[in-house]
């Protein structure tokens, strides 16, 4: 006896359909971990240009340039934007979608980079190229 199938089975489908949504939202997850660590090394590549452009800016003016002193540290994008201008002649190094904000404070006579994010992650640089996250 001969028996023709005329298609799947809802229980089939369903395991299916259940398969499929669980490996999506592993890749969800995981590419999420991507992007903020992409953010994050492209954060850190522009501190390092910062850092690079620090000392062209000793090297021309005999001190760091640390902001004003009416604005502490807060990054911001009114910092990054002054800090694009003063180092980098107004280029665009500190890109709105790194999603990071940054500041130069003093410490002592040398100087700090600070960038911190929309979600509350920040990362400091010292002027010898050390960059730490919190």
């Amino acid at each position: 006896m001969i028996t023709k199938s005329s298609g799947f089975s809802l229980i089939e489908l369903l395991v299916v359909v259940a398969i499929i949504g669980i490996l999506s939202s592993i890749g969800v997850v995981s590419y999420s971990g991507y992007i903020s660590g992409t953010k994050q090394k492209s954060a850190e590549n522009a501190m390092q240009q910062i850092s690079l452009a620090q000392i062209e800016y000793y090297s021309d003016y005999s001190e760091y340039y640390k902001g004003t002193e009416a604005d502490p540290c807060g990054a911001t994008s009114a910092t990054s934007d002054a800090i694009e201008d003063a180092l980098f002649g107004g280029g665009d190094v500190i890109t709105k979608e790194v999603g990071y904000e940054m500041c130069i404070a003093a410490k002592g006579t040398s100087y700090i980079v600070i960038a911190t994010s929309g979600d509350d992650k920040e990362l400091i640089m010292t002027a010898n190229g050390i960059v730490t996250g919190k």
